[in-house]
């Protein structure tokens, strides 16, 4: 319950916001479980090209990373874009581009053209998760975001639980299917599903609560008003700085670019590596290898919603966002320590995807609350863009310590990273607005 406010009136309002969430959610959860799996799915295809003459795992590592370049340049015009045109055209063509070249990378067929579609993947892509970000802002207030996000990312939990099972299970048995590879076969049939789904989304989403014919006119109301009252009790700084480049200038800004490098570090570093260390210390079998990577993310899925809730119900993010990020490296750092003992191993990292997971979702709700405007478009997608530069030295690092001292020095390496986000995260968030804290 908000304070102040009359029991009956937050019945309401938290009724007009489970309509809204059941109504938007699970469009943009399955659109996001989609993009989330055509962009890792390397990972598992890498079992596979490992047999091609020119891969190596210097090749992957590269290939992995060289998305988040492509993403990066095209993130905050994308961003920006959907603020004026709207989320059901933007999406439209974000999904449908992205499919077309992920299933293209079944035709790579050097280091030239996998680096290459890689990069078009990352381009194609730009803009879609700080879209849905951005768009979640025109539709809950700031005290029910961290959940709301949380539950939208858990798309990325769930990518891991169906998504790796499905990739193992494909890689096992394409072998039979006519010339094609299995890994081949793995990028076809994953890209798929993203083309059949933007199609769809200019039937499935509505741009703004005012156009909303599945509201009432009551409903409308209880959105339009909260929404208000939330941009009233930014600073009145906040509220004039709503130009594009505003955003660009905050300091502030700048430091959560930085924490959430640290914070994607971790994130990608359990979501590419991870088959490949479960293959290194459990088993080899490529389905085992699906069901035994999707046990971290179910944990995550779980994890992740709690945490936002428990954060939005206390208004704190500074200590929820330190302790788990505090919590993760530890987890990752003793999975490197005791990367000889595979049921330790795989417990560790199941703690540190939970924590991980958890950070990353909760993030979103601070940035949220320093913009409006276009400032909070371009702000949104520049953090997300700088940031996801953890994307890309992730791979390299994690495997340059893999290949020079074994897995373990990766899992510490994404550790220590980890926990330099929360550090940073203790030391900034106490400077943001007292409701954060």
């Amino acid at each position: 319950m908000v304070a102040g406010q009359p029991h009956s009136a937050v019945s309401s309002a938290d009724a007009v916001y489970r309509k809204v969430m059941w109504r938007l959610l699970p469009v943009l959860f399955i659109s996001y479980i989609l993009a989330y799996l055509d962009r890792v799915n390397v990972g598992f295809a890498k079992l596979g090209m490992k047999d091609e003459p020119w891969f190596s795992d210097a090749v992957f590592a590269t290939g992995s990373g060289i998305f988040f370049i492509g993403y990066m340049l095209f993130e905050v015009p994308a961003n920006i874009i959907l603020h004026r045109v709207g989320a059901r055209i933007w999406m439209t063509r974000i999904m449908i581009s992205w499919g077309i070249v992920s299933s293209m990378l079944a035709l790579s067929d050097g280091t030239t053209s996998f680096y290459l579609l890689r990069f078009l993947l990352g381009i194609t892509e730009a803009g879609f998760f700080p879209g849905i970000l951005l768009y979640l802002t025109y539709w809950f207030p700031a005290n029910y975001r961290a959940r709301i996000v949380a539950m939208f990312m858990t798309a990325v939990a769930f990518a891991g639980i169906f998504g790796s099972p499905v990739s193992g299970w494909i890689l096992s048995k394409a072998g039979d299917w006519s010339m094609v590879k299995p890994w081949q076969w793995l990028f076809l049939i994953e890209g798929v599903p993203s083309i059949l789904m933007g199609l769809l989304l200019p039937w499935l989403l509505t741009d703004r609560p005012a156009r909303a014919h599945w509201l009432t006119d009551g409903d409308r109301a209880v959105l339009l008003s909260d929404l208000a009252r939330d941009e009233a009790q930014k600073p009145a700084d906040v509220r004039d700085a709503t130009g594009a480049m505003s955003a660009l200038k905050s300091p502030l800004v700048w430091v959560c670019c930085l924490i959430y490098f640290c914070f994607t570090i971790g994130l990608y570093g359990v979501s590419f590596w991870m088959p490949q260390i479960i293959s290194s210390t459990i088993t080899r079998d490529p389905l085992q290898i699906g069901w035994l990577t999707a046990i971290p993310w179910v944990a995550a899925a779980v994890a992740m919603v709690i945490f936002g809730r428990h954060s939005d119900r206390t208004g704190e993010r500074r200590m929820h966002l330190s302790l788990a990020a505090w919590t993760g490296a530890a987890a990752f750092i003793l999975a490197g320590i005791f990367s000889h003992l595979p049921w330790v191993t795989m417990l560790m990292l199941s703690i540190g995807t939970m924590s991980v997971m958890s950070v990353v979702s909760t993030f979103w709700a601070v940035p949220s609350a320093l913009l409006s405007g276009a400032a909070m478009a371009a702000g949104i997608a520049f953090i997300n863009s700088i940031g996801n530069l953890g994307g890309y030295a992730s791979p390299e690092i994690f495997g340059w310590l893999r290949t020079h001292y074994g897995i373990g020095a990766g899992l510490a390496a994404v550790g220590v990273m980890l926990g330099l986000g929360g550090g940073l995260t203790f030391l900034a968030v106490r400077q943001l607005p007292r409701k954060l804290n």
